[in-house]
């Protein structure tokens, strides 16, 4: 991407109302653009970051036999009726509306209901089991409180996956099977080490649930945790029962501020007698399929990951989820290098290396570097006379203050 092209540049000024730095830093870099609090557009940028963080979710979804559908966002009253979460009292984020024909309807919070109610049509023996499926989707909650940028938005993009097993055992085999699917995702997006599986309250979903839980300052839970045992539990449910129970002692225990990036749930077989999902078994006995429900908040990771990797000049994205692997800037002078620029450019393209090319004449070469550390991109690439006639490239790591001079052919080896 040429920067020349790109609409949503640098800005300097942001929303008197957003308090939160991963917000603050986004609208800056160009990444979202704040409609209302709890809720924000996203540029090409925004997007090529969200896109990395769904294509590992994906690979890793699909590594345990997940199928990807997409459910639709309007809910039926009568559906969410059966199982007792129309009731605001039991869930107090719905966002509920009315069809011109006074249906009312409810913007889908969480999809288990929906779901298994498809599933009704394809489950019938135990032979259709074990199915699991999983969407990304915009999610819709009344949030009360909406001030921690995109790490609580009442619009927000959501990974839900949903298991239907044939047993308590099948299920707890798979429920295994997505944890470590979700260590190793919060791994390749580049949490991993401050990501503890952590024993909450399941909420409006169940009595009790885990949580993936991601050491941050910004985070809104405070959770104890064992580093070496990399286990944490939820202040919500910090009692001496809870703590025998895992097998954890106080003075072991470490108090910290988190985020929580996703989430499972075992909903047993009671989902699904609510709804009248069952399957005949081997014996021929009709029998409740037993409901799994796993998710992981794509945007919200993105808010977190940017409330870690940040310093004084702007962001600092892991490799993996940078919107590109290359910032070139380019300074003219003289007609020294001419074409250089543009020559780095087509080759890194060439090899599949996303590459942003600042290729702007008419702005300083202090704002081109200011606007390239705030953007965040791992490797600065400054194309000079200076550089030129140093013998080759100016290359600086965003997470490193020491820039080298490379030859071309060297840094392509590198980065390729």
């Amino acid at each position: 991407m040429k920067y020349s092209k790109l609409y949503s540049k640098t800005i300097k000024e942001i929303p008197a109302d957003e308090v939160s730095k991963n917000a603050q830093l986004l609208i800056k870099a160009g990444f979202v653009y704040k409609e209302m609090a709890g809720a924000y557009a996203y540029s090409p940028l925004g997007i090529k970051v969200l896109e990395k963080i769904k294509q590992i979710v994906r690979e890793e979804m699909n590594a345990i036999e997940g199928m990807e559908i997409i459910m639709t966002a309007l809910q039926r009253k009568e559906l969410w009726e059966k199982t007792n979460r129309w009731d605001d009292e039991k869930v107090d984020v719905w966002f509920k509306s009315e069809l011109k024909n006074g249906t009312e309807v409810g913007f889908g919070w969480s999809h288990e209901e929906p779901i298994s109610e498809m599933m009704k049509l394809y489950i019938n023996s135990y032979r259709d089991l074990p199915i699991y499926v999983y969407q990304f989707q915009t999610k819709l909650r009344n949030e009360l409180r909406a001030k921690s940028g995109i790490m609580r938005g009442r619009e927000f993009v959501m990974k839900d996956m949903y298991s239907y097993s044939i047993s308590s055992e099948a299920h707890e085999e798979f429920y295994k099977k997505t944890i470590e699917a979700y260590l190793k995702t919060f791994e390749r997006i580049g949490i991993g080490e401050d990501t503890f599986l952590t024993f909450a309250s399941g909420g409006a979903f169940t009595q009790f649930s885990h949580e993936f839980q991601t050491v941050c300052e910004a985070g809104e839970d405070v959770c104890y945790l064992d580093r070496e045992k990399k286990i944490a539990v939820n202040e919500e449910v910090f009692t001496d029962e809870v703590l025998e129970q895992l097998g954890l002692k106080k003075e072991n225990l470490e108090k910290v501020k988190t985020a929580e990036v996703g989430n499972i749930f075992n909903f047993g077989s009671a989902k699904s007698e609510e709804l009248d999902l069952y399957f005949t078994d081997k014996n021929g006995e009709k029998t409740p399929v037993i409901l799994g429900s796993y998710g992981i908040g794509i945007t919200r990771a993105m808010g977190v990951l940017v409330e870690k990797f940040h310093d004084e000049r702007g962001i600092i994205w892991p490799v993996n989820i940078a919107p590109f692997t290359v910032h070139i800037v380019e300074i003219k002078g003289q007609n020294i290098g001419e074409g250089e620029a543009q020559k780095l450019y087509e080759e890194l393209l060439s090899k599949g290396i996303e590459v942003l090319w600042d290729d702007r004449e008419d702005v300083r070469p202090g704002e081109k570097f200011a606007d390239a550390d705030l953007i965040g991109v791992p490797y600065r690439v400054v194309i000079s006379p200076k550089s030129l006639e140093q013998g080759g490239i100016e290359v600086k790591k965003r997470n490193e203050s020491e820039a080298k001079i490379m030859k071309v052919e060297e840094f392509v080896e590198l980065v390729s």
